[in-house]
This record gives structure tokens, C-alpha cells and sequence, in this order.
């Protein structure tokens, strides 16, 4: 039988045909109008005679259309059969592989060495996967999105053409690689090519009409003038490998939904900073120095508050060193170096502690030291001991350790420093 003539006639959604063969619940048509799922685009749903399909394959160039489990299978060679494709879904995976198309004739305006890395239709958005020289930026998003969208108010049309391989191949500017050619070409005898826009056409003054928007070897099914994709919008991107940035985006309700959920956002936040929708930036701006500003007070305060807290700590005589030890809640043993070192040492007649532990009383029990640079004690070597008999493990300086999982209650490690 002929490949499916989806590609050719992507409007045709109802249609007669004569059952060729089955093989269970599978059934091959003498000719189809569904398409099979290949090179991203989901296959189509629909049915024949009223049994619903559960999926559309293609196999050495035959078209197979597996029923679903529900559907009764006493189909027979010869039969006359009516088909109908599911309209919603079909037009959906037009729009959004148009638009793919779009984009990425976009991407041509604002990349360098750009190069096509795979695509994929899911039901709420749309990937392209793009080789370009540097990684795009949220900049080049905002970019794509607008240069698509005008592609799309600008009403270009779309066709496509059959060539030999050679042909296709010398056409200026095709995207034509191994990820392009699943569903492109037929048998190996003929390769479909896709153009958006004419030879002049000039979009959004980016082609200055020196040739069309996009041209690629493609086997998908698309809409016959740009204007028919309706809103385009960039959802994200990543990068899945080296030098690949996969752009996500949305057509079609999604979109739709995506635009005023954004919309909504950007009031709500405008409202929330009494300010502009456009001016959001710069109070936005504002608002992160201001965050900033308080947050490094607060962490002065909490220093200073530590440092307090620290400094109210028993002092011990350790083999002619003197020791402040005691337990600390709240703190994590980072937030504790900056304290524990200075509350060590440099005092006069005495004043300070040579050494400082610190015992955290938290979900996880954790020990600091911290020694005076000119005191008779290693902070490393105090921690040891600690993890030694107690467990855990840490490690650290002469001035300053920490170590942590010590099997013992907080009270116990107190005192076994109080009592060495």
C-alpha cells in the first residue's frame, strides 16, 4: 500500500478505504490519511467504522493501524470501511510542527552555527532541540518568542515539494541532517521539503527578502499559512547535552493559558510593589538591594548575638590551657566560625580563653574548637579527640575544627572537656 497521505492532504479527516489485511488488532488500509507517529510527531487518533485506534505505526513503508483493546476486531480483507480522524489532536500536531519550523527559522536570526538536535509533540508543549556555538540566554528566549510570533501575524504561507536526495541536499540553507530525515524521505527515492515563506519574503525586517523564513526536509503534517499556528509562547529551556539548548514552548490553549498566567503574575506583582507592570524591573531591583542590605544586618546581629551567647560559656583549666565549653542551639557549625574566633585569645590579663568548644544541641550533635593562634592547643587535634572517643568525623586547623554524627548526648561531650 502507499505511505500515509497525511504529509500531502493534512485537511482530509474523514475518508473511505478497503481493509487490506488484519493481524489481530492490526489493520492495514489500501490507502490512509492518518499519520503514523515518526520523526516527533505523535501518531494520530481516530477510528475506523467506530472502532476506536489505539495507535498508528508504520512498518517497511506500510501504514498499520493497531485498534484498541475494546474495540471489536471482526474486520476482514476486502471490507469497506469509513475512517475519521480525530480533528482536535490532528490540527493540534500540525499547528504546533509548523511551528517548530517557525521557531527554529527564528533561532536562524539569532544564532550562530545553528544546527537541529531533535524535536518532539507532547500534548501541552512542544521541544526543539538546537546545536548552536554559545548556550542561548533568557534574552534569546524572549527573542525566539517575539521573532516566531511575527512570523506567525505576518501570514506566510507554507508548501512543500518533493525532490531527489541530491536535490534536496544542494537547497540552500535546508536543515537536512540524520534527525530530519525520519519520515522526509520515501524509500529513499524522494525527499519532502518543507518551506515557510516565499523567496522575497521579508519577516519583521530579519530576511530583508533574500530568501523564506525556513526550509527543512520534513515527513510531518502542517498548515497551509503561518497565520493558522495562532499565539507562540517560549516556556523554558535547558540543556540535555553539550552545546544543546532545548527550547520548550506552547501553541494553542496551552499558550493561551500560558500568556495569562503570566499577565496575572506580572500584576500581581506590580500591585504587591505599588508599581508599573513596566517598571517592574527596577522595583524589583530595588527590592533585591534592600533584601540584601537586611540580610547581611541580620547576619551581623546574629554574629554579635553568638559571639554574646559564647562568651557566657565555663571556663576550664586544660593542662594550663583555659577553655570556654558549652552547648549552642540554632547554629550550624559554619554559622559559629566567625564568633568562636574571635572570642578566643588576644585579651588582656587573661580575659579571653585560649580555646573555645562549642557543642551543637541540635537533631544532629556537632562539636567546634576554636584556638587562640599563640595558645598551646591545635583545634584539629582537639576535634579528633572528640570524634575519637564519640564518633563521627571532622577535621580543620590549628585555630579552627569542627566535627560532626557524634554518638553522645551534648551534655556528655561538655563534659568529657571539662573533665580531660
Amino acid at each position: 500500500m502507499p505511505a500515509s497521505r497525511a504529509p500531502a492532504e493534512p485537511t482530509v479527516r474523514e475518508f473511505e478505504a478497503t481493509v487490506e489485511s488484519v493481524d489481530g488488532p492490526e489493520v492495514v488500509l489500501d490507502e490512509t490519511y492518518f499519520y503514523p507517529a515518526s520523526g516527533g510527531q505523535p501518531a494520530d487518533r481516530g477510528a475506523i467504522d467506530d472502532r476506536r485506534l489505539a495507535d498508528v505505526v508504520e512498518r517497511d513503508g506500510t501504514v498499520v493501524h493497531v485498534l484498541a483493546p475494546d474495540a471489536d476486531a471482526d474486520l476482514a480483507p476486502g471490507d469497506a470501511v469509513s475512517a475519521a480522524v480525530d480533528d482536535a489532536f490532528r490540527t493540534y500536531c500540525t499547528r504546533a510542527h509548523t511551528a517548530s519550523h517557525v521557531l527554529y527559522g527564528a533561532a536562524r536570526r539569532i544564532a550562530d552555527d545553528l544546527g537541529y538536535a531533535g524535536f518532539d509533540i507532547s500534548e501541552t508543549k512542544v521541544r526543539v532541540d538546537l546545536t548552536t556555538a554559545e548556550p542561548l540566554d533568557d534574552g534569546d528566549l524572549i527573542e525566539l518568542e517575539r521573532l516566531a510570533n511575527g512570523a506567525v501575524w505576518d501570514s506566510l504561507p507554507v508548501s512543500w515539494t518533493t525532490h531527489s536526495p541530491s536535490e534536496a541536499r544542494a537547497i540552500d540553507g535546508i536543515a537536512f541532517n540524520t534527525k530530519t530525515e525520519e519520515g522526509a524521505m520515501s524509500g529513499g527515492r524522494a525527499v519532502r521539503v518543507v518551506t515557510v515563506g516565499g523567496a522575497s519574503d521579508a519577516v519583521d525586517g530579519t530576511t530583508g527578502g533574500d530568501g523564506p523564513w525556513d526550509v527543512a526536509a520534513c515527513g510531518g503534517t502542517h498548515v497551509a499559512n503561518t497565520a493558522e499556528i495562532g499565539p507562540i509562547t517560549v516556556l523554558d529551556r535547558s540543556n540535555p547535552g553539550e552545546g544543546v539548548t532545548r527550547v520548550e514552548f506552547a501553541v494553542g490553549p496551552t499558550a493561551i493559558a500560558e500568556f495569562g498566567a503570566v499577565h496575572a503574575a506580572a500584576l500581581d506583582a506590580a500591585t504587591a510593589l505599588d508599581a508599573r507592570v513596566a517598571d517592574l524591573p527596577d522595583a524589583a531591583a530595588r527590592l533585591r538591594e534592600e533584601a540584601d542590605r537586611l540580610e547581611a544586618d541580620l547576619r551581623d546581629a546574629r554574629e554579635e548575638l553568638l559571639c554574646v551567647r559564647l562568651r557566657e560559656f565555663d571556663t576550664v583549666a586544660v593542662d594550663g590551657t583555659r577553655w570556654a565549653v558549652g552547648t549552642v542551639a540554632d547554629a550550624d557549625p559554619n554559622e559559629l566560625r566567625e564568633p568562636a574566633t574571635a572570642v578566643v585569645g588576644g585579651g588582656s590579663g587573661g580575659e579571653r580563653p585560649d580555646a573555645l568548644a562549642a557543642v551543637g544541641t541540635g537533631g544532629a550533635p556537632f562539636v567546634v574548637v576554636a584556638a587562640a593562634p599563640d595558645a598551646d592547643v591545635d583545634a584539629g587535634d582537639a576535634v579528633a579527640a572528640v570524634t575519637d572517643e564519640f564518633g563521627g568525623g571532622g577535621g580543620g586547623g590549628p585555630t579552627f575544627a569542627q566535627g560532626g554524627g557524634l554518638a553522645a548526648e551534648p551534655a556528655a561531650v561538655v563534659e568529657w572537656f571539662s573533665e580531660r
